[in-house]
């Protein structure tokens, strides 16, 4: 049976037109699987979806997603990452949830109401646990290393963070290109997350942006906050994980309109 499969231009170039015609028609592509973005179970008979490509040196890996969560894109990432992937996928069965140790941000956008107003904010949750550079160990780090630039555990959202100088969030043409962290020794700003396809924000959103010239940003570890198909489920996701001990906030400008 045909599946519901975005296979993305990059995709097709680097996996033929015969194998994507291939996953189009149903033979290669699995009817269920796990989403590489939010670890949910979904549908490829039944629901649109993403295939992501994550290539290393020498292995590539197909994965899929929903794609209300990730474009179908190409991701580039270490044959040590990837390697990796792939034993956890053997580990398991076959499962497809080929997901590189490093993981992928997956970026939410969504209002917050603090005291009364109503602020543009990103919700960051990362597809699996972040080691810190250079280390070997399984545990995650991805909350220490974000306090360590900078940004504030938060308990309770209450007030508005704190602004973080130096990080910016890049929107154009009304959609958002990039979150962007400052360039070793003062250099230019680089991506610290960078959108494979510009994501459209909604247009209350955009306004909210634009009145405040910043965005808030919350950044929280793998399996706190989810899927939520609404602002006001994403809010209670955000009040758990504070409530947890697993939020991080910060106060972004904005770059662009």
């Amino acid at each position: 049976m045909p599946r519901m499969l975005d296979v993305s231009d990059d995709v097709r170039a680097e996996i033929g037109d015969e194998e994507a015609d291939r996953l189009l028609a149903g033979e290669n592509a699995p009817g269920s699987y796990d989403c590489t973005s939010c670890r949910t179970p979904g549908d490829s008979e039944q629901e649109r979806t993403s295939t992501v490509l994550f290539i290393g040196d020498e292995t590539a890996v197909l994965a899929f997603a929903h794609a209300t969560c990730l474009p179908s894109q190409v991701v580039q990432v270490t044959e040590e990452q990837l390697q990796g992937a792939v034993r956890s996928i053997s580990a398991d069965g076959g499962a497809a949830k080929a997901v590189p140790e490093q993981a992928v941000l997956g970026v939410t956008s969504g209002l917050v109401l603090i005291n009364g107003e109503l602020h543009p904010a990103l919700v960051v949750e990362p597809t699996a646990p972040i080691a810190r550079p250079g280390t070997t160990t399984t545990g995650d780090d991805f909350l220490p290393l974000l306090i360590e630039q900078g940004f504030m555990p938060l308990t309770e959202i209450d007030s508005v963070p704190s602004v973080l100088h130096g990080w910016s969030v890049l929107l154009a043409m009304g959609q958002l290109h990039a979150i962007l962290q400052p360039g070793a020794d003062g250099g230019q700003p680089v991506a610290w997350w960078q959108a494979h396809q510009a994501l459209q924000v909604a247009d209350s959103w955009r306004a909210a942006a634009n009145k405040h010239q910043q965005v808030l940003l919350f950044a929280a570890p793998v399996g706190s906050i989810g899927r939520q198909p609404r602002e006001d489920l994403l809010r209670d996701a955000l009040d758990k994980a504070a409530a947890n001990g697993k939020l991080v906030a910060a106060t972004l400008p904005l770059a662009g309109t």
